[in-house]
């Protein structure tokens, strides 16, 4: 994505991670429900890729097991150190974390995603961003 379309992007931006296509598009409506602009990755190396040319998003959504160098653990320890304006919320059906692997600024939840329960999860960790969504 070029700066200038990165640019004209409302806030709140959303980034969201995931090998997985149809999880990919499910979840990236949610969050466009939610009233979030949504750019979508299909790997962890490409969202830290495309971070590096635009942190200037205020959520990340990112499951755990992608191919690539990178998973999902790495890429939410490397936001939060990098970029802790970003609200991290690490998602997956398979991986538990261990301890280390979700850093202070995020948090990990258990697939499968409903609507319902990432409303729930935006109102209580990522309140920072709902208060920008207001202004």
């Amino acid at each position: 994505m070029e700066k200038a379309e990165f640019e004209k992007l409302a806030i709140p931006i959303a980034l969201v991670v995931d090998d997985e296509p149809l999880i990919l598009m499910d979840t990236a409506d949610m969050l466009a429900d939610e009233g979030y602009a949504v750019v979508e990755a299909t790997t962890a190396d490409k969202a830290y890729e495309f971070l590096n040319r635009h942190s200037s998003l205020q959520l990340l959504v990112t499951d755990v097991q992608m191919p690539g160098e990178l998973d999902g653990f790495d890429l939410a320890r490397v936001v939060a150190e990098r970029w802790p304006h970003i609200c991290v919320v690490i998602a997956s059906g398979a991986a538990v974390p261990a301890a280390g692997d979700v850093p202070q600024n995020a948090t990990f939840i258990s697939k499968p995603l409903t609507p319902e329960l990432v409303h729930q999860l935006l109102r209580k960790h990522c309140d920072h961003i709902n208060s920008a969504k207001m202004q």
